[in-house]
């Protein structure tokens, strides 16, 4: 009984974790070798998964591409979760191209976007990235040296919060994480201040973006104030170490 339900387990946090995950380790079960096996399927799922998705509406981003738009992490490919609409692949090209006009060498990052399949199927730990229409973007950093293409502060360009005050008060239950703990083992980079203040007026100006969500002490410090910018609220993760965006 306990294997079984261990199972169960596994195909449940796979599924959460992958969407596809789940499958692969069900059709793993048939194996003597069943982590080979999983390997093996769950690979062969995920790369027909970007030629299934475009028939639920959803395209994946490249985890391939070194052009001004890019995924920040292979990571977020290998869990499918570089999936959205073609309008949103359309925005996010376009903003980067916009910010790489702007300021040559620019490279924009990618962070979760959302799963292959089906509207509505949660995207943990976010409270949305459920339709295709949504997608974290990493800050731009900068060291004494100036820009640094490509850079984030922590491995997976969450978490490293950008300190400074707030009226929200500790709250149960709650996806605002401060993570203090972690907070000295990331690298000593700052946000670079025009970029981040410029893509923030790209997306804010662009007609088929509906909604922008980052911390209001970083709005202010900034300068980027705008109606489409706005706070995603005190039980919600916080958003100074990345930039979420939206369709309309």
């Amino acid at each position: 009984m306990f294997r079984y339900l261990l199972h169960f387990a596994v195909i449940v946090i796979l599924t959460l974790l992958t969407q596809v995950g789940g499958i692969a380790w069900l059709l793993a079960l048939a194996f003597r070798r069943t982590l080979l096996a999983f390997a093996v399927i769950y690979f062969a799922l995920s790369v027909v998964t970007v030629w299934i998705a475009p028939s639920f509406g959803r395209v994946a981003l490249s985890c391939f591409d070194s052009g001004p738009l890019a995924m920040q992490s292979w990571m977020y490919c290998a869990l499918n979760r570089n999936y959205m609409t073609p309008e949103l692949s359309e925005v996010l090209m376009d903003t980067a191209e916009e910010m790489e006009r702007r300021y040559p060498g620019t490279s924009t990052l990618v962070l979760d976007a959302n799963f292959p399949f089906f509207d509505g199927f949660p995207l943990l730990p976010h409270l949305s990235h459920d339709d295709g229409e949504k997608a974290d973007l990493a800050f731009y950093y900068a060291d004494a040296s100036g820009y640094l293409p490509g850079a984030v502060r922590s491995p997976i360009g969450y978490f490293a919060f950008e300190q400074g005050p707030t009226h929200c008060q500790p709250a149960w239950p709650t996806l605002r994480w401060d993570f203090d703990a972690l907070q000295s083992l990331w690298r000593d980079y700052g946000i670079e201040p025009e970029r981040n203040r410029a893509v923030l007026e790209v997306l804010s100006n662009d007609p088929r973006v509906g909604r922008v969500f980052v911390e209001p002490h970083l709005v202010e410090s900034l300068g980027a104030g705008s109606e489409r910018i706005g706070f995603q609220g005190c039980r919600a993760a916080r958003h100074d170490d990345h930039i979420h965006m939206q369709l309309r």
